[in-house]
């Protein structure tokens, strides 16, 4: 059986090291010091974790504060109250005064799939990856997470790290390095290239093994950055592949396959499929239930490039 991480401990551990040779970082909670797994770090640096209660407008607010006084806040709350609670103090005090404060959001996507739809977080690349300035990063694995954390800690400016709950097994090879702003292809095609990110990415590359055993040969790109987004090698799998299938635990309108779409348009368009949560609000249910539902499982990512494959075959 295959190893299950969550992303979340990874994230907190890698911020105990940060911590532990910088005196500068901090984390800033709303009452989600659990949610975040930063126990252990309020025990080891009690007097550097400040938790402003439900309140996330303050939340980011502070952290902008304290990184105006030098300091270099990870702002740590459930996705959807971050991003939707605070997106006037993340535009203002993060993005347009450039303040150096790390985001970090909890629970993405669907994860919280049994609280409904106040909880589902399937617009925050939409409201994210618009402002000018913020640095939106998903990372895929625990490998990919801890580098994101790493790389937002050592990068002057706002950056977002998108991460989830839901288990995800390592896709990397250990010697696999970030970089901001610039894709990793993790399987090799000609026929159809599949673009993910975050828990989407190993489901992409279950997908590609399923579509080689029908004869169609898939290239998967690993898009952790979707903003910068790497433009670079969107339009080389357009040239080289002619079709392109997005996957994204998000709505479909204006995340990741947006995103890409519009490179797309403007360098060398090419039949598309976005797979996704299509514009409504997501149901009541399971995390794997509603990825089921919105067609996210491998086999139904087959079958999309599949259909997309034979619709525009010469």
């Amino acid at each position: 059986m295959t190893d299950l991480f969550d992303c979340r401990q990874t994230f907190a551990q890698t911020l105990i090291e940060l911590a532990a040779r910088d005196e500068r970082i901090v984390a800033v909670v709303a009452d989600s010091v659990g949610s975040s797994s930063l126990r252990d770090f309020s025990r080891q640096f009690p007097d550097r974790l400040i938790n402003v209660g439900i309140a996330e407008q303050d939340m980011v607010g502070i952290a902008a504060g304290l990184a105006s006084g030098g300091r270099v806040p990870f702002v740590c709350s459930p996705t959807p109250f971050l991003t939707g609670r605070a997106l006037e103090q993340i535009k203002v005090d993060m993005a347009y005064s450039f303040n150096n404060v790390k985001l970090v959001g909890m629970s993405s996507g669907l994860a919280y799939g049994a609280l409904g739809a106040t909880h589902h977080s399937i617009e925050d690349f939409a409201w994210t990856r618009v402002l000018p300035n913020l640095v939106v990063i998903a990372p895929a694995d625990p490998l990919e997470t801890s580098q994101a954390i790493v790389a937002a800690a050592e990068r002057e400016g706002p950056v977002f790290v998108r991460l989830s709950r839901m288990g995800v097994p390592a896709v990397h090879a250990p010697d696999y390095r970030l970089r901001i702003g610039v894709a990793a292809q993790l399987h090799a095609g000609e026929d159809v290239t599949l673009i993910a990110n975050g828990v989407l990415v190993s489901r992409a590359l279950d997908a590609a093994s399923l579509l080689a055993t029908a004869g169609v040969s898939a290239r998967v790109i690993n898009m952790a950055t979707v903003s910068p987004i790497d433009a670079a090698a969107i339009e080389a799998a357009a040239r080289e592949t002619g079709r392109i299938v997005t996957l994204e635990e998000h709505s479909v309108v204006g995340g990741l396959g947006s995103a890409v779409a519009e490179v797309v348009v403007r360098t060398h368009p090419v039949p598309m499929r976005m797979l996704g949560v299509p514009n409504v609000f997501a149901p009541t249910g399971s995390a794997e239930w509603l990825m089921k539902r919105f067609g996210l499982e491998p086999a139904d990512i087959r079958d999309a490039a599949l259909q997309l494959v034979r619709e525009t075959a010469a």
